[in-house]
């Protein structure tokens, strides 16, 4: 049998005028005041081993009215961890064997103080392991080792699973995707990893990020797997997809969506096309490609461009070359009401959900994998989910145009939001 306690009693240490000196010195210190060692932490320990001695009274009374024969039998000795470091706990036992402490159950090493809910929101604002390490230690003298900050932020992957297979919706009026690139260790060296981003506005008007996705590298077969994944988790049907210059992306949606229009950001036309026009000629240059994708119809477009040509087509005909080649998937969106329009000439929704991740990890200059960066990305947009889970602006408007032009495909989606 384990000898009896020697820790204090509650009573014993609030009778004690140097325990309460020691305490008036902390709280004047400005130091944390669950730093390890702190009269409070001591506090703290004890009145954690006077609640489990609470507990193991209450269930041997407990069963000695129900007629059963019990009784104390000693403690076991363990080392805890809390906000104030580690505590000495001595949990009771019974004769019996069916005590079951409920402030720190048996097999727990951790004292429920939301600690492992502030290492998670640590390593998503962008703190490396090494960093949450520290910081724990800074602010309440709690030394976790890496292993055991990896593990706690392991909690996460079921989650994301659950959340990357969940069911989608029918259908979505635009999905915009786009890339994004980070460097991670994959076989024993660094190499860039695209990372691709999936961001929804449903029928309703709700904005959602649908799924995050990995590869080594963009191309039609990847885009392919994106898109066969978005359908077998439900998506039936959508009317646009905003994408950037995306590298065989129309080829595979053709065969997943056939009947679904494809956007190319202006925004990234426009800054690719004059990358090497002359200052001089800049403002003149970019005037005239802003009338070509400002214009009310295809038609007028088309006019514009023409007489850009006539003016730049000999010192520029690249960029027309390239705003032909790619023609129809610019100039979709001018076949959308004016309001819609706003939404899909650019990407720039999910650029922004991508600088909010840029923003909370860019002191991050690689991975060491695929996993690590994908836990961090999750936590980090998950802890900033109102920036980027909005309802489009002015959608009851946008939404009955979309009524009258398409009809049934898109009042059979709507039911209740």
């Amino acid at each position: 049998m384990a000898k009896k306690s020697k820790n204090p009693t509650l009573e014993e240490l609030f009778s004690d005028p140097e325990q309460f000196r020691q305490m008036h010195e902390q709280l004047y210190s400005r130091k944390p005041l669950l730093e390890q060692g702190s009269p409070f932490a001591h506090l703290l320990q004890t009145m954690v081993n006077a609640a489990l001695d609470g507990e193991v009274l209450g269930h041997v009374a407990e069963t000695r009215a129900q007629g059963e024969e019990n009784k104390r039998n000693g403690y076991t000795d363990k080392t805890i961890l809390s906000e104030a470091g580690p505590l000495s706990i001595r949990t009771p036992r019974d004769r019996q064997g069916t005590f079951e402490p409920q402030l720190v159950p048996k097999r727990e090493r951790e004292l429920s103080s939301g600690l492992d809910t502030q290492i998670l929101a640590l390593y998503a604002q962008g703190n490396s392991v090494e960093d949450i390490k520290r910081l724990l230690q800074t602010m309440f003298g709690v030394d976790i080792s890496a292993g055991k900050i990896s593990a706690i932020t392991d909690q996460v992957l079921p989650v994301i699973q659950e959340w990357r297979n969940r069911r989608l919706l029918e259908f979505y009026a635009v999905i915009y995707m786009d890339a994004i690139h980070f460097k991670v260790r994959h076989e024993g060296k660094y190499s860039s990893r695209a990372f691709y981003t999936v961001y929804s506005v449903d029928g309703h008007g709700n904005r959602d990020l649908l799924g995050m996705y990995m590869s080594e590298n963009e191309g039609a077969n990847q885009w392919g797997l994106v898109l066969e994944d978005l359908k077998f988790r439900g998506v039936e049907d959508v009317l646009v997809f905003c994408t950037d210059d995306l590298t065989g992306f129309s080829e595979a949606m053709n065969d997943v969506f056939p009947a679904t229009v494809v956007q190319k950001c202006l925004v990234h036309k426009m800054r690719n096309t004059t990358r090497f026009v002359d200052d001089k000629d800049m403002k003149a240059v970019v005037r005239g490609l802003k009338a070509v994708y400002k214009a009310d119809t295809q038609e007028a477009a088309a006019t514009a461009l023409e007489a850009f040509e006539v003016e730049w087509g000999h010192k520029y005909s690249s960029i027309v070359v390239s705003w032909r080649r790619d023609w129809d998937e610019l100039m979709a969106f001018l076949d959308f009401p004016i309001a819609l329009r706003r939404m899909i000439y650019t990407t720039n929704p999910v650029e922004a959900v991508h600088r909010i991740i840029r923003k909370l990890i860019k002191g991050k200059a690689a991975w060491a994998s695929d996993t690590a960066l994908m836990k961090q990305v999750y936590l980090s947009l998950m802890h900033n989910e109102k920036s980027w889970r909005k309802q489009a602006y002015g959608w009851k408007a946008i939404q009955r145009d979309l009524v009258k032009l398409y009809g049934d495909r898109v009042t059979k989606h709507m039911g209740p939001s």
